[in-house]
């Protein structure tokens, strides 16, 4: 799969793995109509960030977690 391309599909993709890594109970958060495409590399980034980085602490989840937030619509 190609991320470089902002398209619904791939916000898709990265909002849902990003819930899985992320370990959210509650994806209401992750509903990709809440995002606008402008806001793909952020995403991408806080996707790419999140697989680097592998298993996170509470504090960090919380953070990037508040960050999806500040990109949502």
């Amino acid at each position: 799969m190609n991320l470089k391309n902002p398209t619904i599909e791939n916000l898709t993709y990265l909002l849902n793995e990003l819930a899985d890594h992320l370990s959210v109970v509650n994806r209401s958060l992750f509903d990709p109509e809440d995002y606008d495409l402008s806001k793909y590399e952020d995403i991408k980034f806080m996707y790419d960030m999140v697989v680097k980085k592998g298993n996170l602490s509470a504090l960090e989840t919380q953070a990037f977690i508040e960050e999806l937030r500040k990109v949502r619509l």
